[in-house]
């Protein structure tokens, strides 16, 4: 039999340890900035490797070094952080009432953002696409350096690149909406990358801080319902990548119908369109207006809306285990008045509430979770694969 030698180390092996360092360093800073003594502390790296790491990345602009500190023993030190002027990430935002673009440096910070209110219910799809584009460029102009990619955020459900279904903008229905947009704009289709808005509000919790815990449900509310589940601090999207489609979630058999082809949704009775129908008002300010002075329509309206959520949570909750719910979107400016319902509802419905209470809080992101998501894929993707730091 013959016996084959085994391969030495290569190139390509070398490239892996050194893609494998650069992504430790990278990780590293997201805690903030550090000497190089540091950062191979917080790596496990040497200090030879940190510095052969670093240096590349000076030139590059991707870090920047800062004022010499010295605390009076060893070597005078400075500190390394993610530089001002580096490359950034543009996140684009489709939803059912709003267009909104947003750029954000790798260390998460915001630089821009920019929202315009649009009823993109029965637009088609080209013009969703040019409208977008001119968000998106008036941010590139307006950062004026070197971009990494644009993440972009659609409500309804996205698989390999298309989406799929999107009950409350059938415009987009069929269509890959990145590709569009990256031809749009002039760009190759991989600088696009589109998830699902919930999906990506739940990832804005997770790159590169974390803002709620490892394991939670993100709920996001506007005219649709989605969630983004996390589990293990990566997000679950089941096999097809359908999963979170908390809004199409049937808590009354021969309820109302939905757009979606079935009755009953709980979009039909917690959506923000059912809680503005139900108070009588015409939109969020004027809801959140109508409790402030203690308006009983609106309050009654709210609490309902709250049982409703809160029932379909729980039916979610007791199948993933989860301890935690964020609520984000239209649920965070109406938090206080729609905590109670869902609460409740999750105490109830919840089997093991009893030992161990679900943990319920107001996204501290507010109305920009998805968009400040739709970047985090950027950034983590490039933070992830180093190789994707060459930005154009």
């Amino acid at each position: 039999m013959e016996l084959i030698a085994a391969r030495s180390p290569g190139p390509v092996h070398l490239r892996q340890v050194r893609t494998g360092n650069l992504q430790a360093l990278l990780v590293a800073m997201l805690d903030g900035p550090a000497s190089r003594t540091e950062l191979a502390k917080r790596t496990g790296l040497t200090k030879a490797t940190i510095a052969s790491l670093v240096e590349p990345l000076l030139r590059q602009q991707i870090l920047a070094e800062g004022a010499v500190l010295n605390s009076g023993r060893g070597r005078p030190s400075r500190p390394l952080h993610f530089a001002a002027a580096g490359p950034v990430a543009i996140g684009a935002e489709v939803n059912v009432g709003h267009l909104a673009v947003a750029v954000r440096r790798l260390d998460g910070s915001t630089e821009f953002e920019r929202r315009i209110e649009v009823d993109n219910r029965g637009a088609a799809a080209g013009d969703i696409v040019t409208r977008l584009a001119g968000l998106v460029r008036a941010a590139t102009i307006e950062c004026g350096r070197g971009t990494l990619g644009i993440g972009l955020a659609v409500p309804g459900i996205v698989q390999d690149g298309m989406v799929v279904h999107a009950p409350n903008v059938p415009g987009l229905n069929g269509i890959r909406l990145g590709d569009q947009l990256a031809a749009e704009l002039g760009l190759p289709a991989s600088e696009v990358a589109v998830d699902n808005e919930a999906n990506l509000a739940a990832l804005a919790h997770v790159w590169p801080h974390r803002l709620v815990g490892d394991d939670f449900v993100y709920v996001s509310g506007d005219v649709g319902i989605g969630a983004g589940i996390v589990i293990g601090a990566a997000m679950f999207r089941g096999r097809s990548g359908f999963a979170g489609e908390l809004g199409h979630v049937a808590i009354e058999r021969a309820g109302r119908a939905c757009p979606c082809g079935n009755h009953g949704c709980v979009e039909q009775y917690a959506g923000l369109v059912a809680i503005l129908r139900a108070a009588g008002v015409r939109d969020l300010d004027a809801l959140l207006r109508a409790l402030d002075h203690g308006n009983v329509r609106a309050r009654t309206a709210v609490e309902r809306a709250g049982a409703a959520l809160g029932a379909a949570l729980a039916a979610l909750v007791n199948l993933c285990d989860v301890p935690a719910v964020v609520l984000g979107g239209s649920y965070a400016a109406l938090y206080d008045s729609i905590a109670p319902g869902v609460r409740n509802a999750l105490g109830i419905g919840v089997l093991a509430a009893a030992r161990r209470p679900i943990q319920l809080t107001a996204s501290a992101l507010g109305s920009g979770a998805a968009i400040h998501g739709a970047a985090a894929l950027i950034t983590r993707r490039c933070c992830l694969d180093p190789e994707l730091l060459r930005c154009r």
